[in-house]
């Protein structure tokens, strides 16, 4: 059974004898070894952590957990987060888990309706804004600044706190850091907490090396490769649609630290990295997970040697968040036939001779 991050990495986290741990059995997520496309991109030691395996199906839950319970700490009446689908879902869980109001700000047309469900299903109140993620996140800001209620974004620094918790759980599995770590930007928390967790690990003696940071955001919301904010981003990949990340700042020092990358993929290097993951290694995730293996990708087309290097990819959430991209991409092998076994035979037989 999980422990939950709470407990597993109290030593590193900032809690308080006031602090409540709970869990929803959040973290000890698969990293999972390449078993066909490591090998096809000349990498014998590519991974892929799976953190859709989390209890709300994304990496938003590691952060929320330390967020909710420093929220319970200081008493507050309510959470207010401003988001395009993981976030929500996970304020809203475990706000119910914890008997604790949630309010969700979202961008109107812009939430994938896997993850609206979610935030529907746990009993959050949804207030949907005519505007983007930006209006949404400046809105959250604005209430939470005069009520007492705990804004539960990723510019709540628990938040990172929590995430950092799979660079930990990555070094424990492999022994040590890997050499390049690859991970979709969006708002840009996740790369500061995965470059922060590697370094705490690190300076703890638990890892003898730190990664390079790939970061890579979709083409239409690139505003960290641009230069300057994205009024209007666009991109398939709902997750990182985001004009004017609130982690901007975090991500340019991961990179330069680590001395990294950011750079973006287009939606149609992103699609197919999310039809390469699920028909080559069964991983269904995310059209914003698969910004990093399209970014991996990309780097090796490039020239990136990958000979002798380990390699994590992050897969940030499930595929089922989206599942109407999923119809909609994906050429179904599906084929109508009588009843009877010679037609069964007919199609199942011709897949493997």
């Amino acid at each position: 059974m999980g422990i939950g991050v709470l407990r597993k990495y109290e030593e590193f986290l900032p809690l308080t004898e006031a602090t409540p741990v709970l869990s929803l059995g959040e973290g000890d997520t698969p990293l999972v070894k390449s078993n066909r496309l490591g090998r096809e991109l000349g990498c014998d030691d590519l991974y892929f952590k799976l953190e859709g395996c989390n209890p709300t199906g994304s990496f938003k839950d590691r952060g929320m957990v330390v967020a909710i319970a420093k929220a319970l700490e200081h008493n507050s009446r309510a959470v207010m987060c401003a988001s395009t689908g993981n976030t929500s879902a996970s304020a809203a869980a475990y706000g119910a888990y914890c008997d604790l109001p949630t309010y969700v700000l979202i961008p109107k047309g812009e939430v994938a309706m896997g993850k609206l469900a979610q935030a529907m299903a746990y009993g959050a109140q949804i207030i949907m804004i005519d505007g983007n993620f930006d209006a949404a996140l400046a809105l959250a800001r604005e209430f939470t600044s005069k009520h007492e209620v705990t804004l539960v974004n990723s510019v709540n620094p628990h938040r990172l706190e929590g995430q950092k918790t799979a660079a930990f759980e990555i070094v424990d599995d492999l022994g040590d850091a890997p050499d390049y770590l690859f991970i979709p930007v969006g708002n840009a928390g996740n790369i500061t907490a995965y470059w922060r967790g590697f370094r705490e690990y690190q300076q703890a003696g638990r890892a003898t090396q730190l990664p390079r940071m790939m970061g890579f955001q979709a083409a239409g919301a690139a505003p960290i490769v641009s230069g300057s904010p994205v009024a209007n981003p666009q991109t398939i990949a709902s997750a990182i649609r985001i004009g004017n990340p609130a982690g901007w700042q975090g991500a340019l020092e991961a990179r330069d630290d680590s001395g990294g990358v950011i750079d973006m993929v287009s939606d149609d290097e992103i699609l197919e990295a999310y039809r390469l993951l699920a028909s080559h290694e069964g991983i269904f995730c995310e059209p914003a997970s698969a910004a990093a293996f399209a970014g991996l990708v990309k780097m090796r087309q490039g020239g990136l040697d990958l000979s002798g290097q380990r390699i994590v990819c992050i897969a940030t959430g499930n595929g089922l968040k989206d599942p109407d991209l999923a119809v909609s991409s994906v050429v179904a092998k599906t084929t109508e036939i009588e009843p009877t076994i010679e037609a069964v035979e007919a199609v199942a037989l011709a897949m493997i001779r």
